[in-house]
């Protein structure tokens, strides 16, 4: 049986060079720990890739049903990856918060070669790993979410997901999903959704070509994409009220650039998210 010390001692290998010197992974592998590393089932082959964007003040319940969204998609051998953008200002930039890679449990046929102890061994910390897995990613959401009266009026989103993307899209996992929580209001020196101090009712297809014509599309790898939060209005706005026309442009361009981004739009939670992630 694993005690706390061996586990605690286990999660420091975070802090060796030579993990990092691999592929980061902020979740310390069970099967190096009970030394069956040659055991390790290959990964599910599925990824998620959790984006925040900074700039904008969440209710708690739609912090909430972010992390319940990633929960209930994440299952053992899964990646997890989580971003952080913002406006580029002092201070505020794109940042990799957290990534982890969940092992699966041992093959079944495989446990009549191994050694008692040592399968006690696995199975607790596979267990314990699932746990820190819930509360690092917990923890470090808290951290990817704007603080309380924290105000940035820009939102750098067409160049952040450039970014990402650039990150993601060469990555081998075989199904990519993306969990974009985000008002989806660029306002930046390359355009801006809003118009005296409230979101303008725009013309997706002007949009687009503006886009085009910046070179501001991404590659997302072909991830099929979630949205969470869209439309948004901030405290500051001049009229709070968003219509359903507004919304609905809104929706129609960010499919267009998804598309256009190698990426498939399949839920805009405009705001809340009412589908699971597939």
């Amino acid at each position: 049986m694993i005690g706390r010390a061996l586990l605690a001692s286990s999660f420091l290998l975070l802090d060796t060079p030579l993990l990092h010197a691999a592929e980061r992974n902020d979740l310390p592998s069970c099967y190096e720990f009970a030394k069956l590393s040659e055991y390790r089932p290959a990964s599910s082959g599925r990824e998620l890739t959790i984006i925040v964007d900074q700039t904008v003040q969440l209710p708690k319940d739609l912090k909430d049903s972010t992390y319940s969204h990633a929960l209930r998609y994440v299952k053992p051998g899964d990646s997890v990856r989580l971003y952080q953008f913002s406006a580029y200002l002092p201070g505020n930039y794109m940042k990799l918060m957290y990534t982890g890679q969940l092992e699966d449990k041992l093959d079944e046929k495989k446990r009549d070669d191994i050694g008692m102890n040592s399968l006690r061994q696995l199975d607790s910390c596979l267990t314990k790993q699932v746990d820190f897995f819930r509360k690092t990613l917990g923890q470090k959401l808290v951290e990817s979410f704007a603080k309380p009266g924290e105000d940035i009026a820009k939102s750098e989103i067409f160049f952040s997901l450039k970014q990402i993307g650039e990150d993601i899209a060469p990555r081998p996992a075989r199904e990519k999903v993306v969990l974009l929580v985000s008002d989806m209001l660029e306002n930046s020196d390359f355009g801006s959704f809003y118009a005296s101090n409230q979101i303008r009712a725009i013309d997706p297809a002007a949009e687009l070509k503006k886009v085009e014509q910046k070179k501001l599309f991404a590659d997302l790898g072909g991830a099929k994409v979630y949205v969470l939060g869209a439309g948004l209005v901030p405290g500051t706005a001049k009229n709070g009220y968003r219509s359903g026309n507004t919304v609905q442009k809104l929706e129609s361009f960010w499919s267009g650039y998804l598309s256009q981004s190698n990426a498939q739009l399949v839920s805009f939670g405009a705001p809340s998210l009412t589908v699971d992630l597939q």
